[in-house]
């Protein structure tokens, strides 16, 4: 029998994972001594606050703790976070009903989208997005309708152009679309919206019947104007929306894999029936330490968050130094870049490649978040201020020893070929 995965159904909806391209490129160049400085994976850097370490560690002396937790989260959690929303976004949510632990929301967004799939059915995303967004309702056996939805890294999206097409996919979809996925601040494009921009959106799926599943994972991290809201701030969003937030990048706790999917209580049940049959849920310990962490003092959050702000702030001001000019983002820990001029004939995977060649540091290239997304890369806000200077220092001696703009690679059959070795089209 063969060996290759490609064979099987599911697998075959799945173009190659682009940025594995990339990482392979890092792990050569490191094992060949270079020091890349890896601003590509949203990974933090930062360890996880002690008070939350120290409750883990606690708890988990307890051997009572190591048997099978809960796949819907111990009580204590899920009541820690109903109390955050109500603290945060003044949303009262039943915890029994209206909230669900997730292992990270990664997995929850995965979950949900094979809880309520039927082959076939349509689902509205954004693009350029995470690739789990679309990635986990084809593996559900979905077809995907992707929204252009703007690039310029750190801005609003336009609401009418956003409306437009979001009436022009639910009349030319059919079946009618069973879902729209959401995600602001947007990971990658740094895009922020308010309560206004959701409004009209919710009015819509509900006319249609549309559910709205809202990646709210970066509600924390922001630095500049009013903190990111919850659709469930619309009274009447709780009808067709289901919210999904993390502890990942909010307390510095991505390895832990601790999520939560709170809002309409039809789709938290069918999480957690889906949940029920795949999971034990998170082990305990790492659970009662998650609700320590949203119960305890809230400075560490704080103190991460200006973090970001001063590392976005050294980024953004050496690249513009380096004759790079990309927008300052007002949350999330990315900048969306836009490929400079010079450059912009090779599109982002191969720009992505040259820059880790020449300035030795490892970005996201766009087309890995979608087609429209092939114009910019991501750079990730995980380096320290001292790595990230060391960093715009490097692209900027890679860009006045590069100024004819990677003339070598202009060829169309040279970015044709890489693309193909990507499984890109």
């Amino acid at each position: 029998m063969s060996s290759d995965s490609s064979e099987f159904h599911r697998i075959k909806r799945l173009p190659p994972y682009v940025f594995a391209e990339v990482n392979a490129m890092k792990a050569r160049a490191r094992a060949a001594g270079e020091d890349i400085i890896d601003l590509g994976m949203g990974n933090p850097d930062q360890p996880t606050p002690q008070h939350i370490v120290d409750k883990l560690v606690e708890t988990v002396q307890n051997p009572k703790t190591h048997r099978y937790s809960n796949s819907r989260g111990i009580p204590g959690l899920r009541r820690a976070h109903a109390a955050y929303y109500k603290r945060r976004f003044n949303v009262d949510l039943d915890p029994e009903t209206e909230t669900i632990v997730t292992i990270g929301s990664k997995e929850g967004l995965a979950n949900l989208a094979n809880a309520i799939t039927s082959p076939g059915d349509t689902i509205l995303v954004p693009n350029p997005s995470y690739p789990i967004h679309p990635f986990g309702f084809v593996l559900a056996g979905a077809s995907i309708r992707h929204l252009p939805v703007g690039t310029e890294g750190g801005k609003s999206p336009d609401l009418d152009a956003f409306m437009n097409q979001l009436e022009r996919a639910t009349r030319h979809s059919v079946p009618k679309p069973l879902a729209l996925v959401l995600n602001y601040p947007s990971n990658p494009t740094a895009q922020v919206v308010g309560l206004d921009f959701y409004r009209p959106i919710v009015e819509f799926c509900r006319k249609h019947q549309i559910y709205i599943l809202s990646d709210l994972a970066y509600s924390e991290i922001y630095f500049e104007g009013e903190p990111p809201p919850s659709i469930l701030e619309i009274p009447e969003a709780r009808e067709v929306s289901i919210e999904f937030t993390s502890m990942s990048k909010t307390y510095s706790m991505a390895g832990w894999r601790i999520g939560f999917a709170s809002g309409n209580k039809k789709l938290v049940a069918a999480l957690a029936r889906i949940k029920s049959y795949l999971d034990y849920g998170a082990f305990t310990p790492i659970q009662v330490a998650a609700a320590h962490a949203l119960n305890g003092p809230q400075d560490c959050v704080d103190q991460i968050r200006q973090m970001y702000k001063q590392r976005r702030d050294v980024l953004i001001e050496g690249l513009a130094q380096a004759g790079w000019t990309v927008p300052s983002p007002a949350a999330s820990m990315f900048a969306w870049a836009p490929i400079p001029p010079q450059f912009a004939h090779m599109g982002s995977l191969e720009f992505s490649k040259l820059l880790m060649q020449e300035a030795k540091v490892a970005v996201s290239p766009g087309i890995g978040f979608g087609e429209y997304g092939d114009g910019h890369v991501r750079l990730g806000l995980v380096e320290n201020v001292h790595r990230i200077r060391q960093a715009t220092r490097n692209i900027k001696e890679f860009f006045r020893s590069n100024a004819a703009g990677g003339a070598a690679s202009e060829d169309p059959e040279v970015r044709k070929q890489l693309y193909k070795e990507a499984g890109l089209p």
